[in-house]
């Protein structure tokens, strides 16, 4: 059973930065597809970015290409989400979500065997 423990949202203005955390435990993370995944109220949840079980591979939804940036560290058993120029569009719950031996089709929200608990992200204009 893995844990997923998502951090670092919160209240910003819009053009402004924050970056996400979601750690790890209870499993092994390097063999881990890691996805973030976002929900804004009264919306479906919706893909935002991946990143490989190997980390060769990223994948972006179109509207935050450029903007956002995932990354991971084995060594912590975290994947990150930098997110820059916020917009007031980007305001929801962020999820992250673990895929064992993910590598393909990981904007499939039932690719994914764990979901953490989400973190509020708030973009004001």
């Amino acid at each position: 059973q893995v844990e997923l423990v998502e951090s670092g949202g919160g209240l910003v203005q819009a053009g402004c930065s924050l970056r996400l955390s979601c750690v790890a435990s209870g499993g092994a993370f390097s063999n881990y597809g890691m996805g973030w995944f976002r929900q804004a109220p009264g919306k479906e949840r919706e893909f935002v970015a991946a990143i490989s079980w190997s980390g060769g591979n990223t994948y972006y939804r179109d509207s935050v290409e450029g903007r956002f940036t995932i990354s991971r560290d084995n060594a912590k058993n975290t994947v990150y989400l930098q997110m820059n120029s916020l917009k007031p569009e980007d305001t929801a719950v962020y999820y992250c979500a673990a895929d064992l031996f993910g590598a393909a089709a990981m904007d499939r929200q039932g690719e994914y065997e764990y979901w953490g608990q989400g973190t509020q992200v708030t973009v004001s204009s």
